[in-house]
């Protein structure tokens, strides 16, 4: 599902025209952005946990010369931590599928 298609299905669900459900997730991303660039984290009860975490420097490996030693600078990067009711739900989505049969080794 892109953005367009969410903001559809959010427009068809709650009774709004799409450009209004595209205003809607718009919002949503742009506040979001706004609140992790402050050091903020955003928390959707059940869903999930956004937050900004800084990943430490390292020294990495120059994929056109891999002898070359380059240092890769720390960066801000985003996290997302699922929340208790969609693991809960993805997990019994996956159990009620069958489980693939191990095959027999010879």
């Amino acid at each position: 599902m892109n953005k367009a298609e969410l903001a559809a299905r959010i427009a068809e669900k709650v009774g709004i025209s799409k450009s209004q459900g595209d205003a809607v997730v718009a919002t949503l991303v742009e506040i979001v952005i706004d609140t992790l660039k402050s050091g903020g984290e955003v928390t959707i009860a059940g869903f999930g946990e956004w937050s900004a975490r800084t990943r430490a420097g390292r020294v990495g490996v120059n994929p056109q010369k891999p002898t070359e030693k380059i240092q890769i600078p720390p960066v801000r990067v985003a996290k997302f931590k699922a929340g208790k009711v969609l693991k809960e739900s993805l997990k019994a989505q996956s159990a009620q599928r069958p489980a693939a049969q191990p095959s027999p080794q010879q």
